[in-house]
């Protein structure tokens, strides 16, 4: 392994893809990685996000972000032909009975995992070696939840014969991407392009939660 500060790359990561939950959460980790001769790939499928006109201006942000740095910017929920609609039923069926969970919950956990499950699949695909998330960048988040979606991500992976262009299996890059002056930078850059900056996590209960101090 090498490394900067506590910021610790896995050995021969030279490109990864990122899952991006938004631009301001990305923001910080795209310069860093590109600063450090790894190729982020962004990844955007957040069927989760409600409603419909909060989901759009997120992705929006998100690909204006990748187009102004030249970088690849991935929709997964076009490219699967499924619309937001249907993504977003399948990531509702998902948390079916876990509605009323709080934040930080067994909801949280799943919404994880969903995301990153799909994550881990279009890395193998794309034959890249590693994936990573921007959720790990959100002091709202529970980065241990976090990282276990991930690395069950890579076991599900591992297990489900998806080996398509290559014959390892991706890994989790799990990472606080708050170190080491992220954060403040994060912020920074939030100014420096004028991102729209959201005011709860993404889905629905998120969302009435939001009074209750749930910002990014």
């Amino acid at each position: 392994m090498s490394g900067h500060s506590s910021i610790i790359v896995p050995e021969g990561c030279h490109q990864v893809l990122l899952h991006a939950c938004c631009a301001p959460c990305s923001s910080a980790i795209v310069e860093w990685l590109l600063a450090h001769d790894i190729e982020p790939v962004i990844y955007y499928y957040n069927p989760n996000i409600y409603p419909r006109e909060e989901y759009e201006i997120r992705k929006q942000e998100s690909q204006r972000h990748a187009q102004s740095l030249g970088i690849m910017w991935i929709d997964d929920d076009g490219l699967r032909g499924m619309g937001y609609g249907k993504a977003h039923e399948a990531w509702r069926e998902a948390v079916c009975g876990l509605e009323n969970e709080p934040e930080r919950g067994r909801r949280c956990e799943t919404c994880f995992y969903f995301r990153l499950l799909a994550t881990a699949r279009k890395a193998q695909k794309l034959d890249i070696p590693f994936f990573a998330t921007t959720l790990a960048s959100s002091r709202w988040k529970n980065l241990d939840q976090i990282n276990a979606a991930g690395r069950k991500a890579q076991e599900a992976v591992r297990d489900d014969g998806l080996r398509v262009t290559g014959d390892g299996t991706p890994i989790f890059w799990p990472q606080n991407w708050r170190k080491d002056g992220l954060q403040e930078r994060r912020n920074e850059l939030l100014r420096t392009y004028q991102f729209y900056n959201q005011q709860y996590c993404g889905c629905e209960f998120s969302c009435a939660n939001s009074s209750a101090g749930m910002k990014k």
